[in-house]
């Protein structure tokens, strides 16, 4: 993917055009992905760029508290340097507000594209627990099947919660195990039992089965679905 860098608007020559063709390259790799409707981790990707110009358009201190993690030492001078050069030249102001307002419109034009693949994909799961649920459902197994129905993909998840400006957000890690064949043997309930009787760090596991009719890419579109949509089933179980 023809990636973007944290502060590509503001680097180098600050010229509409110039800017206008690095923006729609980098676009139209992402909608060549989107076509073959793998999503990750090009969606977040865009998202994240879209949330960069906003705040660097709204605030540029705000860049600071919203991507610590992306956003490094030296970026933030770039940044902090451009500030200092637009409070004195009218023409550069202008040109910048340009490529912000038009890279912004353009971007969210893609993100609409990825969000309906994302929706509709999410839309088609059905996730449920394989036998009785523990009290304690922070770590355990996902069954991962699609509509090839030819095997059940094994995942180790493991739920985290983590801070960031006063909210509590949860995130998820998960360890691919082992493929089963999907016959009559290996069925769901067949496989939490092997789970249990093979891995034993996880005596009584929260084992879920995520299933699709849909056929799409494991890496890239379904376990990056399939694992946010099971943060929520088990934060609206847990509720």
């Amino acid at each position: 993917m023809g990636a973007l860098s944290e502060t590509w608007f503001a680097d180098g020559y600050i010229d509409f055009e110039l800017k206008k063709y690095t923006l729609l390259a980098y676009l139209q790799d992402i909608n060549h992905y989107f076509t073959q409707t793998r999503l990750y981790p090009q969606l977040s990707d865009i998202i994240f760029h879209y949330n960069n110009l906003v705040a660097f358009r709204d605030n540029k201190q705000f860049l600071q508290q919203q991507f610590p993690k992306r956003l490094t030492a030296v970026n933030l001078q770039k940044l902090e340097l451009l500030y200092e050069q637009l409070v004195t030249d009218d023409e550069l102001m202008e040109e910048l507000e340009n490529i912000i307002r038009y890279s912004l419109s353009q971007m969210n034009n893609t993100i609409k594209e990825g969000t309906e693949i994302y929706e509709y994909v999410a839309g088609n799961l059905n996730i449920f627990p394989v036998g009785l649920v523990p009290l304690e459902t922070a770590e355990g197994y996902i069954l991962l099947c699609d509509g090839n129905c030819r095997q059940t993909l094994v995942y180790a998840y493991r739920l985290t919660i983590f801070e960031r400006h006063d909210e509590k957000f949860r995130g998820i890690h998960t360890q691919f195990i082992q493929t089963y064949k999907k016959d009559l043997m290996h069925t769901i309930g067949h496989i939490k039992t092997l789970l249990i009787r093979e891995r034993n760090n996880l005596p009584n596991p929260a084992v879920y089965c995520v299933e699709t009719p849909l056929v799409v890419p494991i890496d890239e579109t379904l376990l990056p679905i399939a694992k946010r949509s099971l943060v929520r089933y088990i934060a609206q179980q847990a509720a």
